[in-house]
Formats: structure tokens, C-alpha cells, sequence
């Protein structure tokens, strides 16, 4: 990330945005764009595009139903893929509401207004926040919620998920090194999403293992929260 252009590494931001958000026409139609711009971009490293480049695959493989269903299957059915990043940090727990609205306040310091079907602590809402910072600012406060995006990652990972991919390419944008590699790449077709008895078990885990993010202390000690999550499947009327 060091040295490149500060608007570029305001567009790596938004096209993995793009990429994270709930699949539609449009983002299918600007797919070859998105790779394109990737594929060109030096700050992520040979791994990261070369996992990128598997994922825009992975869609150019799949018609909008069956990619929009895939969707649904793997962010909306439990806590250990959920985008709301505050969902990893505080679960349903009451303590996420004035989180919201800091987290609100801050993106309007940056001309960065939500409408009502829009929660600032969903992935692709903070990396459009992340598009509008100074490099090395963008950097550090994406850096906090590394925790959160290492253990996304290797969710998405152990479904053999492509999008474990994007969340992974994050990683080395914050100076965390690279993601693990997947067990077994399997694209993530609605078959090989875990039942709902997986889901349960794996929102115990998480509530056992709260995750830090922004600096907030441990969520016994005022930790910074999030609100209420947004309809299933993120950002989609």
C-alpha cells in the first residue's frame, strides 16, 4: 500500500466494496472493470490478485440467481460470516446502539451519509468509508478490525468459499500479512453451506470469544458496539 497513489488506494477500497455487496445486474456488468483494476493493482500482492482472479471466476461461472442465493446461504445465516462487523464484537447484546451512531457521526465528518436501509458497521459500507481516508489513516483503522477479518476469512475458508478470498485480500492492504489458504476451493454453491445445527455451533464459539475492534476493551469494559443488523443480505432494498 506504501507508495501507491492515494486515489488508487481509494479505488482498491471501493471495488472490494463493490465485490462484498449483495450481487446485482450492475455489479455483474462492472465485473470486467473491477478485475481489471485488480489485476493492475501493486499494492496487493501476487497471492492476493491471483485469489481475486479465481473469485471473479467463480462469478463469471454462475448466473445472478444461483450467485445472489450463494449469498444469502453463507452472510445471512449465522454470526461467523456476518459482514456487520459489530455483529463479531457484540452479538444481539444492547451495547452495539450508541457504537452505531459514533460510527454514523464519523463517516458524516467525511461526507459519508447512510440512508435508513444502511448500517455503518456493514464490510462494504466501512471500506466506501475507508475510500475517502488519507492512505495511512484508511490503513491503521482497517488494521483494527483485522481480528475480525481473519476469522471471516478462514470461515469462508473452511466452506470453501470464494469470498474468502476478497475478505482475505484485505489483509495485506492493513500490513496483516496474507490469508490462510483454503482448505478446499470449492466456490460456495448453496450445497456446501453448513446446516442450521453449524450455524448454532458456531455462534457459540463466537460467544465464548468476543472480537476487539477500533480499540474498544473487551465488551465487559465499554467496548464500542453496533446496532441492530440490516435486513438479510446486507445493503439490498
Amino acid at each position: 500500500m506504501a507508495g501507491a497513489p492515494l486515489e488508487q488506494q481509494g479505488v482498491v477500497y471501493s471495488v472490494l466494496s463493490a465485490l462484498l455487496e449483495y450481487p446485482d445486474q450492475a455489479l455483474i456488468d462492472a465485473m470486467p472493470q473491477a478485475r481489471a483494476l485488480l489485476r493492475a493493482e501493486r499494492a496487493l500482492p501476487d497471492a492476493a490478485r491471483g485469489g481475486l482472479e479465481r473469485f471473479f471466476d467463480y462469478c463469471a461461472d454462475r448466473d445472478l440467481y444461483t450467485l445472489q442465493e450463494n449469498y444469502v446461504a453463507l452472510f445471512d445465516r449465522g454470526r461467523a460470516t456476518s459482514l456487520h462487523l459489530f455483529e463479531h464484537v457484540h452479538g444481539e447484546s444492547r451495547d452495539r446502539g450508541q457504537a452505531m451512531v459514533d460510527l454514523t457521526q464519523m463517516y458524516e465528518q467525511h461526507g459519508l451519509y447512510l440512508d435508513a436501509r444502511e448500517l455503518p458497521d456493514y464490510l462494504p459500507v466501512f471500506l466506501e468509508y475507508l475510500s475517502r481516508l488519507p492512505a495511512r489513516q484508511a490503513r491503521e483503522l482497517l488494521a483494527e478490525t483485522g481480528d475480525i477479518l481473519k476469522s471471516i476469512a478462514a470461515e469462508l475458508g473452511k466452506r470453501g468459499s470464494c469470498y474468502g478470498l476478497v475478505i482475505g485480500a484485505l489483509l495485506p492492504l492493513a500490513g496483516l500479512g496474507a490469508a490462510e489458504k483454503p482448505a478446499a476451493l470449492q466456490g460456495d454453491d448453496a450445497h456446501v453451506v453448513p446446516s442450521a445445527d453449524d450455524y448454532r455451533a458456531l455462534d457459540a464459539a463466537y460467544a465464548d470469544e468476543p472480537v476487539r475492534f477500533m480499540g474498544a476493551p473487551a465488551p465487559a469494559e465499554e467496548p464500542m458496539h453496533f446496532h441492530e443488523r440490516r435486513p438479510a443480505a446486507g445493503r439490498r432494498p
